[in-house]
């Protein structure tokens, strides 16, 4: 029988829904038992290889390898994270749109900031955020009230898996909706075909795109708590700190107290600017603080 090719998009407790790879169509999919048996089992976002059935539904065949894998939230082959923020309504802080590139930088994905809602803002508000991450990010202004550049994130989204990241109320759910509209009409028309049981399961679910691409429907990182970073290496997360790391004095600066420190020149000078500067001192210093904690733990 021919193996197709498909996307695991959504789980129930015992069927999944897959995406077909060629042809875009959906459908439920059961998973041998020997999987089972073997303690193998997929996550959203995984590339199998499925068989068809006399019935319309599918069977897991194969589970081919990952390219890539969060953890929160479980999902594998992520080629992007749309990190959506905005700076009215509310107003994100920039402390905390430096937490999310962290994460982000950690699970080593491209990002691209969204910033929501522009209709609200005026030119200088937006220069200045500019000024503070378009070096190093790449950024996209739009508006779903208004109809900015939603085109222009179509095509930042089409035909890649991506998940969308941001804090409650920057407008997430209604950019997903103008992307595009019926969205979750759609979805919940074709989950139907999944078990009824499947409220109970704790599951990440990637919504498909009409015009090719699939994103998760989760808040993303939506703990902002900091990964297993050494104190040490948190600069590897600040591009614009690792571009000039190897300026400084010491191959070793951590850019705190050091003599000769390079990046703190460029902080002074305004090349790197003083927000991003305190976001990392104030994570630094939240790492050595857990890393004290960890070893009195250890020696209590």
């Amino acid at each position: 029988m021919d193996r197709r090719k498909g996307v695991v998009v959504r789980f129930g407790s015992r069927n999944m829904e897959v995406v077909d790879s060629e042809t875009g169509g959906r459908l439920v999919c059961t998973m041998p038992g020997r999987f089972r048996m073997q303690g193998i089992r997929p996550i959203v976002g995984d590339r199998v290889e499925y068989t068809l059935s006399g019935n319309g539904q599918g069977r897991i065949e194969n589970i081919l390898p990952r390219e890539t894998e969060l953890l929160r939230p479980r999902i594998s082959n992520i080629e992007q994270i749309l990190l959506v923020l905005s700076l009215k309504e509310p107003a994100v802080q920039n402390t905390v749109t430096d937490r999310f590139l962290v994460l982000a930088e950690f699970a080593r994905l491209p990002v691209v900031i969204v910033v929501n809602k522009v209709d609200l803002l005026h030119g200088d508000e937006i220069e200045g955020f500019c000024e503070i991450y378009g070096e190093y990010y790449d950024i996209c202004h739009v508006s779903s009230k208004e109809q900015i550049n939603i085109d222009r994130l179509r095509e930042i989204l089409k035909g890649k898996v991506s998940v969308m990241a941001g804090m409650s109320g920057v407008g997430k759910s209604s950019l997903l909706n103008t992307l595009n509209p019926g969205l979750k009409l759609r979805v919940s028309e074709i989950s139907r075909g999944l078990e009824r049981g499947r409220h109970t399961t704790s599951y990440v679910e990637l919504l498909q795109f009409e015009f090719g691409g699939l994103i998760a429907d989760t808040p993303g990182f939506a703990n902002l708590e900091m990964p297993e970073i050494t104190p040490e290496n948190l600069k590897s997360y600040f591009l614009e700190i690792t571009h000039e790391n190897e300026m400084c004095a010491f191959s070793d600066c951590n850019h705190i107290d050091e003599p000769g420190c390079y990046v703190k020149e460029l902080v002074e000078a305004g090349s790197i600017h003083k927000s991003r500067y305190n976001s990392y001192l104030n994570m630094y210093n939240e790492l050595k603080e857990r890393e004290r904690e960890k070893g009195g733990r250890k020696h209590g």
